[in-house]
């Protein structure tokens, strides 16, 4: 769907207290990557684990593939003296915080080689945790926005985009300049990112509620299924049914209401392939650039800073065209520069430390990054309920980034067993995935331009 509006009233958007709002919520998203992914992946290389043990402890990033489990339960319960302070969206980002900057704490005490154990422990419990608000925080970036407002959803998309760039790169380069300072331990890092978090905290006591009606249209479902159980006869176990009823299966009869089951099936289908190219990429990454001969430093300057960078930059630039032109060229855009970037770093493998290359990847793979985060966080957005939209958001999140996930846990292994160490041919492989998403994008476009035109009609 092409938008008509000029350049000036779109960057206008992004003056909205709201939207500023989302990228800080953006950065508190990004940032607990940092902790359980590339800094932890250091901190494991540098104490001599192995590659294969590396990418087993990215099994604590299944807690993101799996917070749709309990998704329903952030549009339902109200926890107990925070939600009356901060209301429902905000209660739930700020008890995530404070768990997350506890257990970071916690990892600042730990010895990592005598209790490597207890050190997979807590960060299971920050992936946990982060994954728990980050569900609250995609709710909240939905439910912001009233439905006559849907022009401003790619420049939501694009502030959660740089936001979480923000969070996990800018942020995310801390550590790895500070791990080169002499007298400078990991665990010394991971006491000052607690500090970060802990301030990230404070920006969510600051921050505007959601206005919604989504407790209202809630206890209207929930009356309906009450009636439907009137033949029961102890009222508490009416109330119990149509409670559960409500927070665990009309979101789901919703989604499929809404879309018809035989197009919400290919949309699912399309949602789990169209990241599967990054899958072994995400986890080895830091491995791959010190192996080769990149210096901590330098993995700062380029992989945190230089990514981040671009990437919020991009991800300005594909909100707008985004909007201009559609998600669905977006998706495909995107898509291609996905594989470009993975046979890339193909080429550094073959070729070495050169820096230049170095630079050159991380120009690609911000754009890549970029573009196909703004496009897939509009388009999945476009896809929820606002009475269930922490319902919605977690279950197609979580659809998008399970492949991936599960399959980056195993990187290691595929490196070292299955390829002996060839980084070019690991990478050459990632970049062949990308194809099928490809194929079902286009197989798929009529039902995204219909999705995307009946979105953007709602409120008016």
């Amino acid at each position: 769907m092409i938008i008509s509006s000029s350049l000036r009233d779109y960057a206008s958007y992004y003056r909205d207290k709201r939207l500023l709002t989302v990228f800080a919520f953006g950065v508190s998203q990004g940032f607990p990557w940092v902790l359980i992914g590339s800094v932890m992946s250091a901190w494991l290389k540098d104490e001599g684990l192995s590659r294969s043990m590396i990418g087993l402890f990215g099994i604590v990033f299944s807690a993101y593939t799996i917070n749709f489990l309990w998704s329903p339960l952030l549009d339902r319960v109200r926890l107990p003296l925070l939600t009356q302070w901060l209301g429902q969206r905000r209660s739930w980002i700020a008890a995530g915080q404070l768990i997350v900057a506890l257990s970071a704490l916690a990892l600042s005490q730990v010895d990592l080689k005598a209790d490597l154990y207890q050190a997979a422990l807590l960060c299971f419990i920050i992936a946990l945790s982060a994954a728990t608000h980050d569900i609250a925080i995609d709710a909240y970036r939905i439910d912001i926005l009233p439905p006559e407002e849907s022009e401003k959803s790619t420049a939501a998309a694009a502030m959660a985009t740089s936001g979480w760039w923000s969070g996990y790169a800018l942020l995310g380069a801390i550590p790895f300049f500070a791990a080169d300072l002499p007298g400078v331990s990991w665990a010394d890092i991971y006491a000052l990112l607690a500090i970060i978090m802990v301030a990230l905290f404070f920006i969510t006591l600051t921050a505007q509620e959601p206005q919604s009606h989504r407790e209202h249209t809630q206890q209207q479902l929930q009356a309906q299924y009450q009636s439907r159980l009137a033949g029961l006869d102890h009222s508490r176990l009416q109330r119990i049914l149509a409670w559960l009823a409500v927070t665990l299966v009309e979101p789901f009869r919703s989604f499929f209401n809404r879309n018809g089951v035989k197009a919400a099936l290919a949309l699912l289908a399309f949602i789990f392939l169209f990241k599967i190219g990054e899958a072994f990429l995400a986890r080895m990454s830091i491995v791959f650039y010190k192996e080769v001969g990149f210096t901590n430093s330098q993995i700062a300057q380029y992989s945190k800073l230089g990514t981040g960078l671009i990437t919020i930059v991009f991800a300005f630039l594909g909100s707008i065209f985004n909007h201009k032109y559609g998600i669905v060229k977006g998706l495909f855009i995107s898509g291609v520069a996905m594989a470009a970037s993975n046979l890339m770093l193909s080429w550094i493998a073959i070729a070495g430390p050169k820096e230049h290359l170095y630079a050159l990847a991380i120009v690609i793979d911000g754009f890549t990054q970029a573009w196909s985060l703004v496009a897939m966080v509009a388009f999945i957005s476009m896809l929820c309920d606002r009475a269930f939209s922490a319902t919605h958001y977690a279950l197609l999140a979580s659809l998008g980034s399970l492949g991936r996930t599960v399959l980056s846990s195993y990187s290691g292994v595929v490196i070292d067993d299955w390829l002996g160490g060839n980084w070019a041919v690991f990478f050459a492989l990632t970049a062949l995935m990308v194809v099928p998403s490809l194929v079902f994008l286009y197989a798929i476009r009529h039902k995204l331009y219909e999705i995307e035109q009946n979105y953007h009609s709602q409120g008016k």
